[in-house]
């Protein structure tokens, strides 16, 4: 099934806030209840393609036949852009403006190479379009006349090698079907990020995704050996062997492109056997600081858990630690929940179990047992679901993230949550800021804060103003403009101060060379010439 046109997955799921929640966004943000009833997908007043008929019919004979070529308006709406807040709250509107003029549905690499010639033989861009899922405008290019790339119809698992523990996927299987396809044989992958009921496997690669159990399995750019590409000017394959000193790894080039410099069509992955045994729990800290403190030792020293994640006050008072149970926190001293979760054979995980609790404990941790642990587990993808709740509701709801060293994190955090506070309160809609550390290394972790506050009047262009200084601040503050949502349209402009002037021009030789008319996603990722 498609995902919710004008919100997050499956409607089914959608659940009403509890009263605490609304009560709270009434009495402390001054959030007003909608007066008026987001559009119906038939309500919205979409014209029909431009695109010369001789295009259509190109693109047709690319991909083996009309019915490989959407140009229905309902097919059109559910390919425009991704699912920020703003991309919602726009498409709500009844804004299109975005909307691609087709929908393409290739089936082998050969069909995406005659696809891109067909868009190049007649003026059109092409936007790859996995789940849908980006938050950060890496679906919407700029100003072109373009075609949606959806990769549904590659989605097999071409290749399992039970020798190396290896697997070749294509980009369009989304990753609970690939899930399950490894399951089947007796392994995972191990990915498991908040966008995994919808998201695909090129989409992961291609934003650099990083997944809950990241502490244990790594990020997905860990995972990935080899990939293939396809470019205007032909085809690029990486993974020859699971490292090489054979000049740059090209693989680093591809991942995180986020389809500027061509369409991922297979990806080697690293896969794992089944765990025997999943077990998740909570902890308590007093404080934010000490809990990061807590998680910094067990990055560094060990035993690192599979899954380790902390919530600051503000998230563990509100229950966003565990989204289905959000609103539980609101009459505790909640303090700072941690969750830890352990996966692999019995003893390994009971070994690493023990040995992780002694580490927490020393540094100020209460066990508060299982329960909440579970609870996460079971809702952990719930939160997207909440946050279109928010929305129904009158409140804004959005999330940004970053990373950066642990010597930096306390002022990061501090940087962030006061750009966001000001600026929000500034303009008459004091904020609600919540964070939480969600991925953990050696040398340093992410940040993912979660802002709800009233809408105000132009709700796209208050946010803007506030997300505007937190990328400014997390810059100045030494974070990375992104750790796993991708740079999109939204990010660019900071990730190419962050990068530097040498560095993107290089970048557009590569875009150059690989596009020279610059189809592939324009505008996303490096600025359009």
């Amino acid at each position: 099934m498609d995902m919710l046109w004008n919100g997050w997955g499956d409607p089914a799921k959608a659940a009403p806030l509890p009263d605490s929640v609304t009560g709270l966004l009434r009495d402390l943000l001054g959030v007003k209840p909608r007066t008026t009833p987001p559009l119906a997908l038939e309500d919205i007043d979409l014209p029909a393609p431009t695109a010369d008929p001789a295009a259509l019919k190109a693109l047709a004979q690319a991909v083996g036949g009309e019915e490989h070529v959407r140009t229905d308006a309902e097919s059109r709406i559910r390919h425009t852009r991704g699912k920020s807040t703003p991309d919602l709250l726009r498409l709500r509107a009844g804004d299109v403006r975005d909307v691609p003029q087709a929908v393409v549905l290739p089936a082998t690499h050969d069909e995406v190479l005659a696809v891109m010639r067909a868009c190049a033989g007649h003026g059109l861009a092409v936007v790859p379009f996995g789940g849908g899922t980006s938050v950060v405008g890496g679906l919407a290019p700029e100003r072109r006349a373009f075609v949606a790339l959806d990769l549904r119809r590659m989605n097999r698992l071409q290749l399992l090698d039970r020798v190396s523990r290896t697997a070749v996927l294509q980009p369009g299987l989304r990753a609970p079907e690939a899930e399950a396809l490894l399951n089947e044989e007796g392994f995972t992958l191990g990915h498991f990020p908040q966008s995994f009921e919808w998201a695909t496997i090129g989409g992961f690669a291609a934003a650099r995704s990083s997944g809950q159990a990241s502490a244990g399995y790594g990020r997905f750019d860990e995972m990935v050996l080899g990939l293939t590409l396809a470019t205007p000017e032909g085809t690029v394959e990486t993974g020859r062997a699971p490292r090489s000193a054979a000049g740059p790894d090209l693989r680093q080039l591809i991942l995180g492109s986020e389809g500027a410099f061509g369409v991922i069509t297979s990806v080697l992955v690293r896969i794992r056997p089944l765990p025997e045994v999943r077990v998740y729990e909570g902890w308590r800290f007093a404080s934010f600081e000490e809990g990061a403190a807590a998680l910094r030792r067990l990055a560094q020293d060990g035993p690192r858990p599979t899954v380790l994640r902390l919530s600051d006050e503000t998230e563990t008072l509100i229950g966003l630690a565990q989204p289905d149970a959000i609103g539980a926190g609101l009459e505790s001293n909640a303090g700072c929940m941690a969750i830890t979760g352990y996966e692999g054979t019995a003893e390994d995980t009971a070994q690493r179990r023990e040995q992780a609790a002694a580490v927490l404990r020393d540094a100020g941790g209460t066990l508060i047992g299982s329960e909440p642990g579970e609870r996460w587990a079971h809702g952990r993808y719930s939160a997207p679901y909440l946050r279109d709740s928010l929305l129904d509701a009158g409140a804004f709801a959005e999330t940004l993230e970053t990373a950066a060293f642990w010597s930096r994190i306390p002022e990061l955090y501090a940087a962030v949550r006061t750009a966001l506070t000001d600026t929000l309160t500034e303009a008459g809609t004091p904020p609600l800021v919540m964070c939480h550390i969600s991925h953990v290394y050696e040398n340093g972790a992410s940040l993912y804060f979660t802002v709800v506050s009233a809408q105000g009047e132009d709700p796209v262009a208050h946010w803007a103003r506030a997300k505007h200084a937190a990328n400014d601040a997390l810059l100045a503050a030494g974070g990375t403009i992104s750790h796993h949502h991708g740079v999109g349209t939204d990010h660019r402009d900071w990730y190419v101060k962050e990068a530097g002037p040498l560095a993107v021009e290089a970048l557009r030789a590569v875009k150059r060379r690989l596009d020279p008319e610059g189809l592939l996603n324009p505008g996303v990722l490096l600025p359009t010439d």
